[in-house]
């Protein structure tokens, strides 16, 4: 497997969060991999063959794809060989990039071309560049030009997104409200529409997502250390938070962590 990673450009940062990624398997074999719920939004620039993706009990074939936040896990089975860039978008760069209530794409999978009709251009360009850092040149052009032409988020939600992460999770939400001086009514409406769930709902992905980067750490903790540095009453509160975000046990899910980083379903 070839694996190439790259930064964001500093221009890019505000909206990417993590590396940028190009995978590549040639004569492997075919796998299947359990995606869960992150606090971004996953793009797919597919450069091989297509994924089967199964989520709430639906499987469908797809080339390059996204969606929005998920409160629940899904299945990707891959090629023997395939080959895609990967990056994870801010949900409020996920919002200025595709132009659409964020509510509208939550707890889906869906064709890239369905929010960015150049999709298919732009992945026949990067198709046919030589090298990984070509691709990455390639697809920041395409990003920046995107979002110079897209309408800035609410500082407001901008604000409120920053407390929540900046809390891991753990930031009371009747005091975003109460700050703002807005409605919680208000804060949830506007919260979906920029960020794509309600804020209470993203605040419990956040502190899934802390608890999963504990998991897959190479030295991990027991479960009621990670359980409590993550904001759950016990281990018990832990486990039912994977079982629904993840569908899995967290013994489980640490167990098929793979030496690529993913984790086998």
């Amino acid at each position: 497997m070839d694996v190439a990673r790259r930064t964001p450009a500093a221009s890019l940062a505000p909206y990417i969060t993590g590396a940028i990624e190009g995978w590549e398997q040639t004569g492997g074999s075919a796998s299947t991999l359990r995606e869960v719920p992150i606090p971004g939004v996953p793009m797919i620039l597919n450069l091989g063959a297509k994924w089967n993706i199964e989520t709430a009990g639906r499987t469908v074939a797809l080339d390059s794809f996204t969606g929005g936040l998920s409160t629940g896990p899904s299945l990707v089975h891959g090629a023997s060989s395939w080959a895609c860039i990967e990056l994870r978008l801010k949900p409020l760069g996920a919002r200025r990039l595709f132009g659409r209530p964020m509510h509208e794409l939550a707890n889906q999978v869906i064709p890239l071309e369905d929010v960015l009709p150049q999709t298919r251009e732009l992945v026949d360009r990067l198709r046919e560049a030589r090298s990984w850092s070509a691709r990455f040149e390639l697809l920041d052009d395409f990003l920046l030009r995107r979002l110079a032409r897209s309408v800035d988020p609410s500082p407001e939600i901008e604000w409120s997104w920053a407390r929540l992460h900046g809390s891991h999770g753990r930031a009371p939400i009747h005091e975003l409200a109460d700050e703002l001086g807005w409605s919680h009514r208000r804060l949830i409406a506007r919260f979906r529409d920029q960020i794509g769930l309600a804020p209470k709902t993203f605040a419990r992905v956040i502190r899934f997502d802390r608890a999963v980067k504990q998991l897959r750490a190479p030295t991990t903790r027991n479960l009621a250390e990670i359980a409590f540095d993550c904001g759950y009453f016990d281990q018990a509160h832990l486990n039912r938070e994977f079982h629904e975000f993840a569908g899995t046990t967290p013994g489980a899910f640490a167990a098929a962590r793979l030496d690529s980083g993913g984790i086998a379903a």
